[in-house]
């Protein structure tokens, strides 16, 4: 599937072809608290009916929602591919995250509202990676939510 989401690269609406290819979310910095934003983009998007990985090593075996919360990527890429990894991070901690989107195979490296790292993207995009940078996937999700199901 990650290969389809690298494809979105040349479409016309690349964010609204990813959100129609995407099967599997990584959430990097999810939080338990269901006030932050990664605790309700994750619920979100789960509602929306992407398989979602919430990826916190300090939350690191818990259950949300019948899903079980992961130490890091390659955790949650054990399972099956993922599409997109969200990031929830500040930005010095967005390098690291681009490595192991690359080596866990995911098509999205998805910077959320806030985060940018002309650097990570660059490598990412490099590696095939469509990259979104600054901008809420909920929010994107519900601007091209009737072209997307």
């Amino acid at each position: 599937m990650s290969d389809q989401i690298r494809s979105c690269n040349a479409a016309p609406d690349p964010v609204l072809c990813c959100l129609q290819q995407a099967k599997t979310i990584a959430v990097v910095g999810f939080s338990a608290n269901p006030e932050r934003p990664s605790h309700y983009v994750a619920a979100y998007l789960a509602d929306q009916g992407y398989k979602v990985i919430p990826v916190n090593p300090g939350l690191a075996g818990q259950i949300w929602r019948g899903q079980m919360i992961v130490r890091d990527l390659s955790e949650a890429s054990a399972t099956g591919p993922v599409d997109i990894v969200d990031v929830f991070r500040q930005t010095d901690a967005v390098p690291a995250i681009t490595e192991a989107a690359i080596a866990n195979g995911a098509g999205c490296l998805w910077l959320q509202s806030g985060i940018v790292h002309a650097g990570a993207a660059e490598t990412a995009r490099s590696a095939g990676l469509l990259v979104v940078m600054d901008a809420c996937l909920m929010v994107e999700h519900r601007l091209r939510a009737a072209r997307i199901h």
